[in-house]
């Protein structure tokens, strides 16, 4: 375990970090009086710099606000944007790494989008929060504050893309959000974490065991958007109808979030097998948060054309599809992407 290094006390030696923001919960506010609604995205990102007390003794901090949204509203444009602002940071020799703050709904989604577009080996911190800034114990200033220690931290290059929350530090393919509220809500249930992080202090775990950042492996068309692919969601008694929907309505992928181990009932199974035969990649996902969906269990993939998600959830396999379509629609090349991504 890679133990916590003491902070720089002179201001020439402190790395410079730029803060790069999107809006979210952790720039939320309340409405006056006893009531739980709040509107996300409210405060601007040198708000929320000045609510954490001795940020600036871990780095010199440069900020920007990058877009102004609650994370259910986060979409290719704004990806791009940060995407573009993060790889220019890459390239600058004297930026020591990258913080962006986020909404937490997709926030899971965003970073392994950027760990699969980015290229360069320097930290890249998302960072959230459950409460709004307003909140009695709102969780921000903490959140934001180790995030910047981790993006400061020269241990944290080459680990790619990363989450903070709740003193703990996720590497993006793994981290999902799994409670609606509670604070520690990010769970890396799958390979565990990348470390804590407490105060500022941090220590590293293993590194990251799949393709991240480092080797850049996707590169976005300049011009146009990326493919389109639906999520459909499995249960009970599923027929083929959404999958025929999304097929008519031009998904150039469906990810299904299949019941157990990517399963589904056998008329919607054929419905996926006829969208695989005209061309559409289909991937079997579980809606279960956790296990491996293999190839060929229940389902005989390779008579249906189908591709397993392996470790995955339904919304990152629908990232890692979206940008695999952009370089073949091969079924077994895409499923190559999922065994190494």
């Amino acid at each position: 375990m890679a133990r916590s290094r003491p902070r720089r006390t002179n201001p020439a030696q402190r790395p410079r970090v730029i803060v790069l923001a999107t809006g979210g919960t952790i720039a939320g506010a309340q409405a006056r009086g006893p009531r739980r609604g709040y509107r996300s995205a409210i405060l601007p990102v040198d708000a929320l710099v000045a609510a954490a007390p001795g940020i600036h003794s871990l780095a010199r901090l440069e900020t920007e606000q990058v877009a102004s949204i609650g994370s259910q509203d986060m979409g290719e444009a704004v990806w791009r944007a940060v995407a573009s602002r993060v790889q220019r940071a890459q390239a600058n020799p004297s930026i020591a790494g990258v913080v962006v703050t986020h909404g937490t709904d997709t926030m899971e989604e965003t970073a392994y989008f950027l760990n699969l577009v980015l290229k360069g080996a320097k930290p890249v911190v998302l960072v959230g929060a459950m409460r709004p800034a307003t909140a009695i114990s709102a969780d921000g200033p903490m959140n934001l504050y180790n995030a910047v220690a981790t993006a400061a931290d020269p241990r944290a290059w080459g680990r790619g893309v990363l989450v903070v929350a709740n003193d703990e530090i996720h590497y993006a393919r793994e981290v999902s959000k799994t409670n609606t509220t509670l604070i520690g809500t990010f769970r890396s249930t799958q390979r565990g974490l990348a470390g804590l992080v407490s105060a500022g202090r941090i220590h590293f775990y293993g590194a990251p065991v799949r393709r991240q950042t480092r080797g850049g492996t996707f590169s976005l068309p300049p011009r146009a958007a990326l493919p389109r692919v639906d999520v459909v969601y499995a249960h009970a008694g599923m027929g083929p109808e959404l999958i025929e929907a999304a097929a008519r309505a031009g998904a150039r992928g469906i990810v299904i979030a299949g019941v157990g181990n990517g399963n589904l009932a056998a008329p919607a199974l054929a419905a996926a097998a006829a969208a695989a035969k005209a061309g559409i990649a289909v991937v079997r996902s579980s809606r279960t948060g956790g296990g491996i969906v293999e190839r060929n269990v229940e389902v005989d993939d390779d008579a249906n054309g189908l591709i397993a998600a392996v470790e995955l959830n339904p919304q990152k396999a629908r990232i890692l599809l979206m940008l695999g379509l952009t370089r073949t629609r091969d079924p077994m090349e895409l499923q190559r992407l999922f065994y190494s991504h």
